[in-house]
């Protein structure tokens, strides 16, 4: 006879702390697997109304890829709040600007459920460093190696 597992209560959940290296990966598919780690969806006892994700470090989020002619084309916009304050920046010239982690950031904010508390929260326990060092050693983090799990996640050129 199978039993239904009950719903995760919060005191329940062991939250892992995982480090993807992002060189040459492509930012969408990247930012797909981050956002599932995020809200916990790889786990067996998902619960939707609970933070069950793991905390998540990015490194070398300065060399991600983007396919085909995205990154001349995709135009990030923000409005000052002024009129006529809208503005715009190509995601080339925010990878190459002073905080190059932003485009990975936005993605996987994107991907995450709408004006939510518990997706704000959630988001939080993300941590993107634009180089290969990170000060999060003490935690044991776990390597994933996202390069490996399939051959489409990484862009040579």
């Amino acid at each position: 006879m199978m039993k239904t597992t009950a719903s995760l209560k919060p005191a329940d959940v062991e939250k892992k702390w995982i480090v993807i290296d992002a060189e040459n990966a492509v930012v969408g598919r990247l930012a797909t697997f981050i956002a599932n780690r995020l809200r916990g969806k790889h786990r067996p006892d998902y619960t939707p109304h609970v933070d069950c994700g793991d905390m998540v470090v990015v490194v070398n989020a300065d060399k991600v890829k983007f396919t085909g002619k995205k990154l001349t084309d995709k135009v990030y916009y923000w409005h000052t709040g002024y009129p006529g304050g809208i503005k715009e920046r190509s995601a080339d010239k925010i990878l190459g600007g002073r905080y190059p982690e932003r485009v990975l950031a936005k993605a996987v904010e994107r991907m995450l459920p709408k004006e939510s508390p518990l997706a704000r929260k959630q988001l939080t326990h993300l941590r993107i460093y634009a180089g290969a060092e990170h000060p999060h050693a003490a935690q044991n983090p776990e390597t994933i190696a996202f390069a490996e799990l399939n051959a489409k996640n990484v862009r040579s050129a």
